[in-house]
């Protein structure tokens, strides 16, 4: 079944770390506004590793038509060394029993799912191609200033071995070390996503896959943990379906807006929790009854907790 174009809204919250950290800024938040707008976002590379880790996981084997493979990870051989492209694209391929095939990029584009939905540059010797993918995603912003947190701590397990001497006296470092790191209490974040129909089609990007992505959406940013992270929360995720290839609403995340308002996070007491904030959705609603003969329909999920002001079209889907 073929994808039509449409677009994506798609709300997570995080507490007690940061998601997409910045190394050009001390491992802080990354902020791409101002530091008087207060804002902190997330990159659309480290949305994307959400779904792609949630795909590898949930199909390892490629799935039962071999289609669910990831081109973009992490590969090493028995004794450690990691692949490169070249190695790591036969792999896939033979996996499939393409191994010998002489169009490498329509063999990858079959077995790759991350490359049929996001798009691929590849480069080796003999074989080269340049894909967008149907997918895009912006990036992420907080829907409310971000003030972040500068933490020490130390570990428990000495960082040199302790050795003893002949005479009894003991030698090396019997203390853990110290760590410093930024985190942020509480977050949440909006971020914008379009599908393209033209492209899906040059892919090969099929409506099983749309559905897979929208499910690693949900899913992998609940899959995917590492401690500096933090704890991370799916809220809202909105599809909007158009019937014409061609037209797009556009800037789905300019239509909402987060309850308490900006001068509550500036305050001493900032929303902390899920349970103390709001998602004002009016003007998304307004817009999509607007644009309603453009649209073929509209699909929902929410977090039972989180709380809504003002109805979205149908009812929501029941979350995977």
């Amino acid at each position: 079944m073929s994808v039509a174009s449409g677009e994506i809204l798609f709300v997570k919250a995080v507490k007690d770390g940061i998601p997409n950290r910045d190394p050009l800024n001390d491992s802080d938040a990354r902020r791409l506004f101002g530091e008087e707008d207060g804002r902190i976002s997330l990159s659309d590379v480290s949305i994307k590793r959400d779904v792609r880790d949630y795909v590898l996981a949930r199909y390892p084997d490629g799935g039962p038509e071999k289609r669910y493979f990831v081109w973009c990870r992490e590969e090493r051989t028995p004794d450690g060394k990691l692949l490169g492209r070249d190695r790591l694209a036969k792999a896939i391929l033979a996996r499939v029993g393409q191994e010998k095939t002489k169009d490498k990029q329509k063999g990858l584009m079959a077995a790759a799912f991350d490359m049929r939905v996001f798009g691929a540059v590849f480069s080796v010797e003999g074989a080269s191609f340049h894909q967008t993918g149907p997918v895009q995603f912006g990036w992420a912003h907080s829907l409310h200033p971000v003030e972040t947190k500068y933490v020490q701590g130390t570990t428990v397990m000495p960082s040199e071995d302790i050795k003893v001497e002949e005479s009894g006296a003991e030698s090396g470092k019997g203390q853990g070390t110290v760590w410093t790191s930024y985190y942020l209490p509480f977050a949440v974040f909006a971020m914008p996503g379009v599908i393209n129909a033209t492209l899906a089609r040059t892919t090969g990007m099929t409506a099983a896959d749309l559905e897979v992505m929208l499910e690693g959406l949900w899913k992998g940013t609940l899959h995917r943990q590492a401690r500096g992270r933090g704890i991370q929360q799916p809220l809202l995720l909105v599809h909007v379906e158009y019937n014409d290839d061609f037209f797009r609403i556009g800037y789905l995340e300019d239509y909402v807006a987060l309850q308490p308002g900006r001068e509550e996070w500036l305050g001493s007491n900032p929303p902390t929790g899920i349970s103390e904030v709001t998602l004002e959705v009016h003007g998304l609603a307004r817009v999509l009854a607007e644009f309603s003969s453009k649209i073929k329909r509209v699909r929902w999920w929410k977090h039972p907790d989180f709380a809504l002001d003002g109805k979205l079209p149908q009812a929501p889907e029941t979350v995977w």
